[in-house]
């Protein structure tokens, strides 16, 4: 009897050691599988005794994301070449120059121009921003032309005025942009200018005219005071197959961004760098001195080939007073005007120019990505006169 006590104790005792163990590892290793549906049979029923486990473990972990491949990347843009591009865009140009066109015509057509008449005409052409001075000599030698030939015929007319606009433009005057490689080193453009005026935007477009024209380009985000001026450069270089330099310390130091940018430049054969600038105040000694800091590095490794102001065409005569304190400044080489597309104040070409002594070279058209073109005077008096 004692016997068999002893033997029901003991199988007491190894039963309850076998259930905690089975405990403990349930909890170690988590429940058993769920049973699944074999595909040769009914659901609720273990698949069968030949089924690799392995393979069905691998099947039901969640997927390498990292080892999932990247979608491509998008292929750059082919912009369109500049040449053209003023002629194509000048409707944008005509919509809002044409009332000073037309107002000037109906003037000049008058059966009776009197000095009142030819006072009315100086004034028209002031109000365009065009200037005191460059108003009255239009005038005065637009009244000679009408008095010599006595024609009133509004094809004649209009072909006096487009005559006497275009020589104040300057169809002289070499408005070609210095974007080549020259030896072993790429053209170097640097773009200045006031807040607001659309440097950054005006250097991402500017890089999809070279493009078009067949240049290889780098970009330089010396604006470092904004970060998101270096992401909006470098989003536009990525449109057109163009590499960004710049620094990831909001605040860098200027010249040392552009320095890197000219000598990536140099180091990967592009024709030409683009180097973006900050915004600033022309009255601002600091920062306009720091422009000609940026340009004597720049001068340590290559030429800067063209400085290039950008105007809001907006803002007539505050633009010129901008314009002469960059150009004492940095040797301005070009004038980009902004914006010239929402102004019925196409003068202030005319008046910039003979501010600076330098030509326009660009014109901002509107807001798509090719509305930047290389300045035409024909095309440009064209547009106004709505011939």
């Amino acid at each position: 009897m004692e016997i068999l006590i002893i033997i029901v104790a003991l199988v007491v005792v190894f039963a309850a050691a076998g259930s905690l163990l089975l405990v403990r590892s349930r909890r170690r290793h988590g429940p058993p599988p769920v049973p699944t549906a074999d595909r040769g049979g009914p659901a609720g029923l273990a698949g069968p005794a030949t089924q690799d486990t392995a393979a069905t473990g691998a099947a039901a972990a969640p997927p390498d994301v990292s080892a999932v491949p990247a979608a491509p990347a998008a292929p750059p843009e082919a912009p369109p070449p500049s040449a053209g591009r003023l002629v194509r865009l000048r409707g944008r140009l005509a919509r809002s120059q044409s009332a000073f066109g037309s107002v000037l015509l109906g003037l000049l057509a008058r059966d009776g121009l009197d000095d009142q008449a030819w006072e009315e005409i100086e004034d028209t052409l002031i109000t365009a921003d065009m200037g005191v001075t460059p108003a009255r000599e239009i005038v005065e030698r637009l009244r000679t032309e009408v008095k010599v030939t006595g024609s009133r015929e509004a094809a004649a007319v209009r072909s006096l005025l487009r005559a006497q606009l275009i020589a104040a433009i300057g169809p002289d005057l070499d408005r070609s942009l210095r974007s080549a490689r020259h030896g072993d080193r790429p053209a170097v453009l640097l773009v200045v200018g006031v807040n607001g005026t659309g440097k950054t935007t005006t250097c991402g477009k500017l890089a999809r005219v070279l493009v078009g024209d067949g240049r290889t380009v780098l970009l330089g985000a010396a604006d470092t005071f904004r970060a998101a001026a270096a992401d909006q450069l470098e989003t536009w270089g990525a449109r057109v197959g163009a590499r960004t330099v710049r620094s990831d310390r909001e605040g860098a130091d200027p010249a040392s961004v552009a320095f890197e940018a000219v000598k990536e430049g140099i180091g990967l054969g592009v024709d030409a760098v683009i180097v973006d600038t900050a915004g600033r105040l022309h009255t601002k000694t600091g920062l306009m001195d720091e422009l000609g800091k940026i340009k004597r590095v720049i001068s340590r490794q290559a030429t800067v080939d063209e400085v290039l102001l950008v105007l809001d065409a907006t803002t007539g005569q505050n633009g010129l007073r901008q314009a002469r304190v960059f150009g004492e400044a940095v040797d301005v080489t070009g004038i980009v005007l902004t914006k010239l597309d929402g102004t019925a104040k196409g003068g202030i070409v005319i008046a910039v120019q003979r501010e600076l002594g330098v030509p326009v070279k660009l014109v901002g058209l509107g807001e798509g990505p090719d509305d930047l073109a290389p300045f035409e005077p024909a095309a440009f008096v064209d547009a106004i006169l709505g011939a």
